[in-house]
């Protein structure tokens, strides 16, 4: 009898591991079916761009009925655009002051070719960029924004992804309030390496408010159900284990974007403001 239970949970486990192997399998040719497909819709935007001086893309969900925005929407410069709307950034005028200003340091963590500079440039719009300030293996952008009267302004710190971008990690990192550990949905390494980087960054910043963003949610969408599943899964154990936010994003569709820095604003400063988890497959995923 013990010897029939022996052989039956070895076969459990030989099946479970003939499973994993082909899932690893599965995902590294995906992985490099996807690196063709972005370049050529690289290349077809380019086309495209060329042809239509302002090309529209499709929206990837439909319009849904909501109820009253909720009080963080009215307080964002732009007259309370919606989440799915690029916000429109203020500049001080030579009649403000600084007295009023709350700086709010943010940092942007994860490997290269992931999209942290896309996702930036999609919040703080396409004049900031211009007026970034940019040093070797980091990039520092900043949107400012009424709330309740005061000026608050988000310095948001993107760090390089390579190696030698490590060394900018401690001066980016240090007096931030919010630190976002970013990888690409397509890309299990890079979905790893955001545990290298959580750890790095707690060596000089404790207190930051840890959110974890998966970029390409556009492209995630058309990976097969079982692959999304186990990313979703993984990516929702290291959110817990660094007892992080997660959220699932498109830069270039503008989905959660303005949403992650309501949500990091609302925490910081105790706002009423509503925010629903998400954990439907297929739909970008928000946990908390």
């Amino acid at each position: 009898m013990a010897t029939h239970r022996f052989n039956e949970a070895t076969g459990k486990m030989t099946q479970l591991s003939r499973k994993i192997v082909h899932v690893n399998i599965r995902w590294s040719i995906i992985e490099k079916a996807t690196v063709f497909r972005q370049f050529f819709r690289f290349i077809w935007d380019r086309i495209i761009s060329l042809r239509m001086p302002n090309p529209r893309y499709r929206r990837l969900f439909p319009t849904t009925n909501s109820s009253s925005p909720p009080p963080l929407e009215a307080m964002e410069t732009g007259g309370g655009r919606s989440q799915e709307h690029p916000a429109t950034t203020s500049s001080s005028s030579c009649c403000e002051s600084d007295s009023d200003l709350v700086s709010l340091k943010i940092s942007m963590l994860g490997d290269s070719q992931i999209g942290k500079t896309t996702f930036l440039v999609k919040y703080v719009g396409d004049e900031q960029e211009k007026r970034s300030l940019q040093m070797k293996g980091l990039n520092v952008m900043e949107k400012t924004m009424y709330i309740q009267g005061a000026r608050i302004a988000l310095r948001i710190w993107d760090v390089g992804g390579d190696n030698r971008s490590f060394d900018q990690v401690p001066i980016a990192c240090k007096d931030a309030v919010a630190i976002l550990f970013m990888f690409d949905l397509t890309s299990r390494r890079t979905l790893n390496s955001i545990i290298e980087w959580y750890n790095e960054a707690r060596k000089w910043n404790q207190t930051a408010v840890p959110i974890v963003i998966g970029t390409k949610f556009d492209d995630f969408l058309q990976l097969p159900p079982d692959i999304q599943w186990t990313v979703i899964t993984q990516a929702r154990t290291y959110a817990k284990a660094m007892k992080a936010a997660l959220f699932f994003s498109s830069a270039k569709h503008n989905i959660n974007v303005n949403k992650i820095f309501k949500f990091i604003i609302a925490k910081l400063f105790n706002l009423p403001w509503t925010l629903h988890r998400n954990l439907t497959l297929g739909e970008p995923i928000i946990d908390f």
